[in-house]
């Protein structure tokens, strides 16, 4: 019987539908990811080789400093761009520690900071994510398998102060080199 009063009276369904859509109208919010405030999370990442642990939480409980995401090591704008504007700005000293995390293995990401950084007189240090938990745990991932294989992390850059995030600077399209690039950050 319903189904009838429907069919004779379409004008009045769908003024009633739009009444509804009007007040409650929907948006595509992306999640929220990572905030000020959030505490660094507590988790292991790897430095130079699976064996050798790094917690980050533990690491910005005695000093302030930044987290520099990137997409994949060796990538054109990351071995180029992105994390040469930390390695060469003349206020990273005064930026405390300095971490470049990645969704890569140990190995990788040792190898790319010999690359970019042979001497390692820049201080960074240059972190696995190999199961990609810390990236998962900022909610800053994102898959690309035909260009990287899986998932993995937004390019952003963290200012930490106090164990907390003092600011958040992620590039909106994920892979892109403006926002989180060293001159926004660091100043």
């Amino acid at each position: 019987m319903a189904f009838r009063a429907l069919r004779r009276a379409p004008n009045a369904l769908s003024s009633a539908a739009s009444t509804i859509t009007s007040r409650r109208a929907f948006h595509g919010t992306p999640r929220a990811f990572v905030k000020v405030g959030d505490a660094v999370p507590d988790l292991e990442l790897q430095e130079g080789s699976p064996g050798s642990k790094v917690n980050l939480a533990a690491e910005f409980a005695a000093a302030d400093g930044v987290v520099v995401g990137v997409p994949a090591a060796f990538s054109g704008a990351c071995s180029q761009t992105h994390v040469p504007s930390y390695i060469k700005h003349p206020g990273l000293r005064e930026a405390g520690r300095v971490f470049v995390v990645s969704v890569n293995d140990a190995f990788v990401m040792k190898a790319w900071a010999d690359q970019l950084d042979p001497t390692h007189e820049s201080g960074i240090r240059f972190l696995a994510d190999p199961a990609g938990d810390f990236t998962k745990a900022l909610d800053l991932g994102f898959d690309a398998p035909a260009i990287f294989g899986g998932t993995r992390g937004k390019r952003y850059a963290l200012v930490i102060k106090d164990g907390k995030v003092k600011s958040v600077h992620v590039e909106p399209d994920n892979t892109g080199t403006n926002v989180s690039m060293a001159e926004k950050v660091l100043g």
